[in-house]
């Protein structure tokens, strides 16, 4: 992915409780699982340094469709901890991911096409619709078909429904979704004693950043630094030791102004997203992702989650949570995921499975 794609504020929830399904992007409230998780993953929910329950921070639909990978079954959670004594610990933050496996996208590629060929004697223009949902060129192709007879497509849509109607009924949700069905969401059970924050949606938008604005940027840092080189009244009084922290400074300076920047260009980003890409770093200390514990591949990174969320979400808390958000003053948690998108030896019988992945977290 070449550019970035930023998270903006939408509207908020009806309740902290408010279900919705896996391919809504938004901020707190409780995660809308694609499928029932797994018994063994509970402590994946559980803060490393006191064992708490972690609460969900950000859900986010994040599928990849590349030249060798297609997989639209694919979100990223992102959780935290509420305890006071934990808000500013590396170790209380952590980055699920949950996809179908790249084998099971195919299986189910292979039945959408079964079904789309099943129902080319209806419409070939429905079947071409089916393919791109978003497209409307094959609508004006089709111009032609004016003289069809509606009596006839009614009747063979109804058979059509019927069939697949019975189907459903033999097969019982053992088969494969099709894109055209409805989601299917893992079933919601609610236990209102797990820690909850406000929820509100989020909707795209992509960030529009120029090389003059980079250069602007750099200029407004360098214009006092080389000022105070120029000044013949602290040139002479430089040591060793000072250049080296001054550089060091020099350069915290050039990183957190760098990420200033960007984040006052959209003051209500609340993440950003560029599947493979750079991070906005507020510090100069990157950090160590490590590698994927599934497969060993290099991760890279994915998104991060960024101060305004932050804002939004103390605004409308109050009391013991609100206390407990005040804990959480990092700058950024940057999430990096496996770079080959494994599936090695984690998927459940349907071909889902859940991974831990890295956050990174830089604070002020």
């Amino acid at each position: 992915m070449g550019g970035v794609f930023l998270g903006m504020p939408g509207p908020w929830a009806g309740h902290i409780y408010e279900a919705a399904d896996h391919y809504t992007t938004k901020i707190g409230g409780i995660p809308d699982w694609p499928i029932p998780l797994p018994s063994t993953s509970v402590d994946l929910f559980k803060c490393s340094a006191c064992k708490s329950d972690l609460c969900l921070l950000a859900q986010v639909y994040a599928p990849i469709s590349k030249k060798n990978v297609n997989i639209e079954e694919r979100v990223i959670y992102v959780f935290g901890c509420l305890m006071p004594e934990c808000g500013s610990t590396t170790v209380s933050w952590r980055a699920i991911r949950i996809q179908k496996s790249l084998n099971s996208e195919g299986l189910k590629s292979q039945s959408d096409k079964a079904v789309s060929s099943a129902a080319s004697s209806i419409s070939d223009s429905k079947k071409e619709w089916k393919k791109d949902i978003w497209s409307f060129d094959s609508l004006e192709e089709d111009d032609d078909d004016d003289d069809i007879d509606l009596a006839d497509l009614g009747r063979a849509l109804s058979e059509a429904a019927s069939m697949a109607s019975h189907s459903k009924k033999q097969n019982h949700g053992r088969q494969l979704t099709a894109k055209t069905s409805p989601p299917v969401c893992a079933a919601r059970v609610v236990d209102k004693k797990l820690p909850v924050i406000p929820c509100f949606y989020i909707y795209a938008e992509e960030e529009k950043f120029s090389k003059k604005d980079a250069s602007v940027c750099s200029k407004s840092i360098l214009s006092p630094i080389e000022d105070h080189e120029n000044d013949p009244d602290t040139r002479e009084e430089t040591w060793e030791v000072e250049d080296y922290e001054y550089d060091r400074a020099l350069n915290a300076d050039r990183v957190y102004l760098k990420f200033k920047k960007r984040v006052d260009a959209y003051p209500e980003q609340c993440f950003r997203y560029s599947y493979g890409g750079k991070p906005l770093l507020a510090s100069g200390d990157a950090g160590d992702p490590g590698t994927c514990r599934l497969c060993g591949a290099a991760r890279h990174y994915e998104m991060q989650l960024m101060p305004p969320l932050l804002y939004f979400l103390q605004e409308a808390v109050g009391g013991k949570v609100k206390h407990a958000l005040d804990n959480w003053n990092w700058m950024t948690l940057i999430v990096y995921t496996c770079s080959q998108n494994c599936s090695k030896d984690n998927s459940s019988e349907d071909g889902w499975i859940v991974a831990e992945e890295a956050v990174v977290v830089q604070y002020e």
